[in-house]
């Protein structure tokens, strides 16, 4: 058994980026928290007022996480606590306004408490994907920066940026993942909004917090498809890595090929790995099973459904 976790230990180290001497400073444990956002408008099996599509839990706990819901409608005193509960949090992809909604409201909550828990080096990441990329820039830059593109449906390869492959995010992804994510169309995009190269090289805020790993464009706007921030652990992809092992929905943008599923791994096991650098916990057993998503029962949708299966919460 002590071989087995010490051997866990040295490749989750090497996944990090750590050396292995500080493999044994991990958590191996982590708890990552999803935000939930408002019921799709006529959404047939809706129940209560907010949602998390299942592929995003399945992705974190593909990798060795487990996860926690975050509802909407709490207060900060209730955000806090859970803050100081978990190790990580993801912002999901979705279609809620990203100025206004309770998604945004809670959202920037969890951001401002990760930027003074980093600041006082207390390591908390946060990934962002499709709409949680947009909500970052938006809490970031204070502005909606957002710009229409022709990527409402459509499966695209990365271009990286001078140097991105050596960026926290890509660095230890293996030669052929990066090759296929730079020559195949694997990159699942879902989205009508994102934020150009013009807006973000024209936002000194953004500029500073963020750099470009990755772009695309959809024949007439390029866009940033991946960034990572300079002095924090914040990640955001603009296309869904989580669809292609998880989603089934027969659909132009979708991909299921066995590159698509090891970039998927990796991005999910960066990202988990990323989270155990941080040692938060609850105060009590029975206060994290009471938290964790194993309490509520995933909703079938049906396999024409966008989402395959929902959470569905009061």
């Amino acid at each position: 058994m002590y071989r087995q976790v010490l051997v866990l230990a040295v490749f989750t180290a090497f996944l990090c980026g750590f050396p292995a001497s500080c493999a044994r400073n991990l958590n191996y444990r982590p708890i990552i928290g999803i935000l939930a956002q408002e019921n799709i408008k006529d959404d047939p099996h809706a129940q209560g007022s907010s949602y998390i599509a299942a592929s995003y839990v399945k992705h974190l706990e593909s990798a060795g996480a487990r996860v926690v819901p975050i509802h909407i409608n709490r207060t900060e005193e209730e955000y806090e606590k859970l803050f100081n509960a978990i190790n990580g949090l993801l912002l999901p992809g979705g279609n809620v306004d990203i100025e206004k909604s309770q998604f945004t409201r809670a959202a920037r909550i969890f951001y401002e408490l990760a930027i003074k828990a980093n600041d006082a080096s207390d390591y908390f990441p946060i990934w962002g994907t499709c709409q949680g990329f947009q909500q970052l820039t938006v809490l970031t830059s204070n502005k909606n920066l957002l710009t229409l593109t022709d990527t409402k449906a459509v499966a695209l390869p990365l271009t990286f940026s001078p140097g991105a492959q050596n960026s926290r995010l890509f660095k230890k992804f293996p030669k052929d993942v990066l090759q296929s994510l730079s020559e195949e169309n694997i990159t699942s995009n879902f989205h009508s909004w994102s934020l150009s190269i013009q807006n973000y090289s024209s936002n000194a805020k953004l500029k500073r917090f963020y750099r470009v790993l990755t772009t695309n464009t959809d024949g007439k706007k390029e866009f940033i498809s991946t960034m990572e921030a300079y002095q924090y652990p914040f990640y955001a992809v603009q296309w869904h890595p989580e669809k292609s092992p998880f989603e089934w929905i027969e659909k132009d943008g979708m991909v299921h090929t066995l590159s698509a599923i090891k970039a998927t791994f990796y991005t999910a096991h960066f990202f988990v790995s990323e989270a155990m650098k941080n040692h938060h916990q609850f105060s009590s057993q029975s206060e994290e099973e009471k938290a964790l998503i194993y309490n509520y029962q995933p909703v079938f949708k049906g396999m024409n459904s966008i989402f395959l299966q929902n959470y569905y919460f009061d």
